[in-house]
């Protein structure tokens, strides 16, 4: 009788276990659970995502194929073991690597577009798109959207603002340039999962020097604005992106300023152009004293994108 009692124990013990083992989890769950784990490692948080639980959305919601903009759509749908081991090893291996998600996934969204991402590119991220997106809101009657027929994009790495720029401006042509030819192949990439090739064509060189002789009605550029002591404490996470896409020089602004003087010569009477200059408003505005910067605010930025007009 002992004999029986105990092996019926044993047996209860390991369906018990089994039960426990098996308990179905939410993507809620799992992301809420995969944010404690990013927020104890202490990573950073710089590339489209801005907190741990918005990251742990992000893969969470590609692992389990739908978009992260309709998380709260999905929360409460049940994971499978696989794919709680896939995410589980993306947690890990961004807290192990601290290598950007985006770079793990392939994948970056920018409003809401998708994007490929590998290393050769630095992974997007700019205001400017909120910018595009609003058709310049607070400039009044300066741009129309339908007017424009041709745009540019500096430093365009992933050619995602040309890409976006395509979309917003339906009648525009865009050249985009960018130094590294690295950076093209992705940007290529991007071109054909998006069906643009025909109206997007790339360009390798420095700024203006590789392009025909066009006049443009927008010029879009993030160039490199990070400042030598910026580039002495990029986080690790940074490090993982192409130094040249950060670097803007002892001041975070040589590139900014060649762009700044040559861009009249390539825009058209009223054209304009669109800047993102990351925290170097006052090294601009002493350079620039008399220049007239227009300032653009978006929900999440202040003084970090100018505009400036042409003459007529």
């Amino acid at each position: 009788m002992a004999k029986k009692a105990v092996k019926r124990g044993k047996i209860s013990v390991r369906k018990k276990k089994s039960a426990i083992r098996t308990k179905p989890i939410t993507a809620a769950q799992l992301a809420r659970s995969s944010a404690r784990r990013l927020r104890a490692a202490g990573v950073t948080f710089a590339h489209g995502t801005s907190d741990a639980l918005a990251e742990s959305a992000f893969i969470v919601s590609e692992t389990l194929g739908f978009d992260p903009a309709r998380f709260d759509k999905f929360f409460a749908r049940r994971v499978t073991a696989s794919q709680v081991a896939r995410i589980r090893d993306l947690i890990e291996a961004r807290i192990k690597t601290r290598k950007p998600a985006a770079y793990l996934l392939n994948k970056i969204y920018m409003l809401g577009i998708p994007f490929y991402i590998d290393e050769r590119a630095i992974v997007p991220r700019s205001f400017l798109g909120e910018l595009l997106e609003q058709h310049f809101a607070g400039l009044g009657a300066w741009v129309d959207p339908e007017r424009i027929t041709r745009v540019l994009d500096l430093c365009t790495g992933s050619s995602c603002l040309a890409i976006l720029a395509a979309y917003l401006f339906p009648n525009a042509k865009i050249d985009a340039v960018d130094l590294s030819a690295d950076a093209l192949e992705v940007a290529r990439r991007n071109l054909g999962d998006h069906g643009l090739a025909d109206r997007i064509t790339l360009y390798q060189g420095d700024l203006f020097a590789p392009l025909p002789d066009n006049k443009y009605d927008l010029i879009i550029a993030n160039p490199p604005y990070v400042d030598a002591e910026g580039m002495a404490n990029l986080p690790p996470e940074c490090r993982y992106e192409p130094a040249m896409a950060f670097d803007g020089g002892a001041d975070g602004i040589a590139i900014i300023r060649r762009i700044i003087d040559a861009a009249p010569r390539w825009l058209k009477p009223g054209g304009g152009l669109l800047c993102e200059v990351g925290r170097c408003k006052p090294a601009l505005e002493h350079a620039y004293p008399r220049t007239p910067f227009l300032w653009l605010d978006t929900e999440e930025s202040e003084g970090e994108v100018f505009w400036l007009q042409a003459t007529d």
